[in-house]
């Protein structure tokens, strides 16, 4: 017998509404952004965020404009605790920007978290209990008035806390823990028994935030769930209505846009969906898609390679070419058909007009990409197998992105000479378009230091016979060498990707070093050889700038 049994699951329990209105809503405007990566999203990583790192986002979220950023657990954790008080204590805070932190509904964390607070000139303190069923019976062992109490007594300490701290301008949010498992007009009750003892006003809002905890419906399910809670909850002119959606079932940002088009005002999410189990609902996708309908996101995300590379060096996990709106395939064609009618519509499509153009919902030049048509042929065309000759030949292996691009400018020589092309000349291609492009800058020496995980590199380069000094620092050798760069000749520059190997087994082989860089808006790639690996890194970051450098001469 099959142990993949479907009878041992129930469906989620869901009210009737022959009276719901939000399928006839449209989402006219951005909500309140809130980001939760570095409390929600850095909890679910294998190996929790170190303080550079928790900086590094803190500031990528708030340069492209996140109002509200949860920052930590600090009653629970020193770690998030320390960081909350360089926020204050530096002025890191900027004035439009406000701090989130969580807490239990337990008198000894709330203390706590005001404490971490203090100074603060604005901050939301986010108390939550869980409300749901199972919760209630099986983990709690209380009925409904038990559990409502624990919220009411929580939302009662952090009343009396915030009077303690008159100099900074608070804000309530609560949350009913597994909302989306909890009866209906018990989420209700519960939420106003905690705002009675809040009493908001449309001057002076609170919070209230629904979870989708667990994902366990349909989003249009989800959907009823917030226009009934809408509908119903007390005092609705006074509160904030935010939604917290997890991916289980994969359609979290669904779930949003559907609230969202129920009534609620606020979304909390992580940048790329990283958090508990499938995730949290993802920032990017859910702003891009207002962005695709022609709704200004509030958000500047004009630059996803900066967006994608701090995101994978503070978390540690990968982006997926396929990711929606900004991974790297997204705007590349392989069908011949579909790359047909979108250099069609792009010949037609005019600056003054609607995008309307056939397989791309958007302008990949809104995000500093651009459409690119790969055409797959196989080895008997004398076009197609690039990779697998430079690896049988040279020993070289190329990082996918790299044999993409190279495939075209073999593609373009074989059209040109209508003739097969051999694996010398695909060498020599190689070697012409990634190592050797235009008027070299080179690499005439360097020193790299490391010191409490950090490294300081002074270099020297050669322009034109003009040899200047340069230096900087960074996690890493190649972080180091681009920081250097850019402060002294202003390229701004994110390092897309990198990879490298040995070109033998020998202590003294030759290593080969790829890198993809994003220089000024402008993607440039290079190669370089040495048998030092950090000279080969830094080697091939000088043959993507000669390259980029190349392009902007003949464009």
């Amino acid at each position: 017998m099959s142990t993949f049994n479907h009878r041992k699951y129930r469906p989620t329990p869901a009210l009737p509404m022959r009276s719901r209105q939000w399928p006839d809503h449209a989402i006219e405007h951005a909500p309140i952004w809130a980001s939760v990566d570095l409390r929600d999203g850095n909890q679910a990583l294998l190996e929790p965020m170190n303080v550079t790192q928790k900086r590094r986002l803190w500031d990528l979220l708030v340069k492209i404009g996140v109002k509200e950023i949860e920052v930590g657990f600090p009653s629970a954790s020193q770690p998030d605790y320390d960081f909350v008080r360089w926020l204050i204590e530096e002025d890191r805070i900027p004035e439009d920007v406000t701090v989130q932190v969580l807490v239990q509904a337990r008198e000894s964390l709330i203390k706590r978290t005001f404490e971490a607070l203090r100074g603060a000139r604005r901050a939301i303190v986010h108390v939550y209990n869980s409300t749901s069923t199972v919760q209630r019976e099986r983990v709690f062992g209380r009925d409904r008035a038990g559990i409502k109490a624990i919220a009411v007594e929580g939302a009662g300490m952090l009343q009396r806390e915030a009077a303690r701290f008159p100099e900074t301008e608070w804000v309530f949010q609560y949350s009913p823990e597994s909302f989306s498992n909890t009866e209906w007009d018990y989420a209700v009750e519960v939420c106003d028994a905690v705002t009675a003892v809040w009493q908001p006003t449309p001057d002076k809002p609170c919070i209230i935030n629904l979870p989708a905890t667990v994902e366990s419906s349909t989003p249009n399910v989800f959907a009823d769930q917030v226009e009934y809670f809408c509908r119903q909850v007390a005092r609705r002119d006074a509160i904030i209505v935010s939604l917290h959606t997890h991916n289980d079932r994969g359609t979290a940002v669904a779930a949003a846009e559907l609230g969202l088009m129920a009534g609620a005002d606020r979304v909390e999410g992580t940048l790329l969906g990283n958090g508990e189990r499938t995730g949290n609902m993802d920032i990017v996708t859910l702003a891009m898609n207002l962005y695709s309908q022609g709704v200004d996101p509030q958000l500047d995300l004009s630059n996803p390679d900066e967006i994608i590379q701090i995101y994978t060096q503070c978390t540690g996990l990968p982006v997926h070419p396929r990711h929606p709106w900004i991974g790297e395939l997204v705007y590349t064609a392989f069908s011949g058909s579909h790359q047909d009618a979108i250099r069609k519509c792009l010949h037609r499509q005019t600056a003054d007009e609607p995008w309307q153009v056939a397989y791309l919902p958007i302008d990949p030049r809104d995000l500093g990409r651009d459409y690119q048509a790969i055409i797959r042929v196989n080895s008997q065309s004398g076009k197609g197998g690039v990779a697998f000759v430079l690896e049988r030949d040279y020993g070289l292996t190329l990082p996918r992105w790299m044999q993409v691009e190279l495939a075209q400018i073999v593609q373009r020589e074989s059209e040109t000479h209508s003739g097969e092309i051999g694996s010398r000349r695909i060498h020599e291609l190689f070697i012409e378009h990634f190592a050797n492009a235009g008027d070299p800058v080179a690499l005439t020496g360097y020193r790299l230091h490391r010191e409490h995980g950090v490294d300081s590199i002074e270099a020297q380069i050669s322009d034109n016979g003009r040899v200047d000094t340069i230096r900087g620092s960074g996690e890493g050798a190649i972080e180091a060498f681009v920081d250097a760069w850019t402060a002294t000749y202003g390229n701004h520059i994110n390092v897309i990707d990198y990879t490298e190997h040995s070109m033998g087994e020998a202590t003294d082989a030759e290593a080969v070093a790829y890198v993809q860089l994003n220089i000024d808006g402008q993607r440039s790639a290079g190669v370089a050889f040495d048998r030092d690996t950090v000279s080969a890194s830094m080697r091939a970051v000088l043959a993507a700038l000669n390259r980029a450098r190349v392009t902007r001469a003949a464009a």
